[in-house]
């Protein structure tokens, strides 16, 4: 698949997951929440109907989680995380710091949110190579610095310190 600015870096594991997940969604997630509806309809004026609203409202997160798992996984990538590799590549946990000051470090997940384990932190930033840091790093090696531009016009240096797969 030619890379493209939809690109979505996902790993085996995580591909097959958001699957099952889109899956569930599109099947016993839809019929679960039809009968919530179904049943909070049934109990009279829908103007004053919390149930009804509140279902309704999962109704719609849903189907918007749906679209979204659709585009990834039509966009997807499929590779494994790195092992024992020096290089920013996707999938990498890449810690750089700036403007050559090592007590202003950031580690970031290279990629998407979700090729990021079950234990990983949820916390941890995340930038897809796209992303003028994701680009400006990508393909990089320890100790290599580069500079990109921030949405605000300026120019930012970054130096990787570390990558971990």
């Amino acid at each position: 698949m030619p890379e493209s600015q939809d690109t979505v870096w996902l790993t085996q594991e995580a591909y097959d997951k958001l699957t099952q997940e889109l899956a569930h969604l599109k099947g016993e997630g839809r019929t679960e929440i039809s009968k919530k509806i179904a049943e909070a309809r049934s109990e009279g004026d829908l103007s004053e109907n919390g149930g009804y609203h509140a279902a309704r409202e999962e109704q719609g997160q849903a189907e918007a989680r749906i679209i979204q798992l659709d585009h990834m996984l039509r966009n997807a990538q499929v590779g494994e995380k790195p092992a024992g590799s020096h290089k920013v590549v996707p999938g990498s946990k890449v810690t750089v710091c700036y403007f050559g000051d090592k007590s202003d470090t950031e580690t970031f997940l290279l990629g998407s949110r979700e090729m990021m384990g079950l234990d990983d932190s949820v916390d941890t930033p995340v930038y897809s190579p796209q992303s003028p840091l994701g680009a400006a790093v990508l393909d990089l090696e320890i100790g290599a610095t580069a500079s990109y531009s921030a949405p605000n016009g300026k120019t930012i240096e970054v130096t990787v310190l570390d990558v971990a797969g």
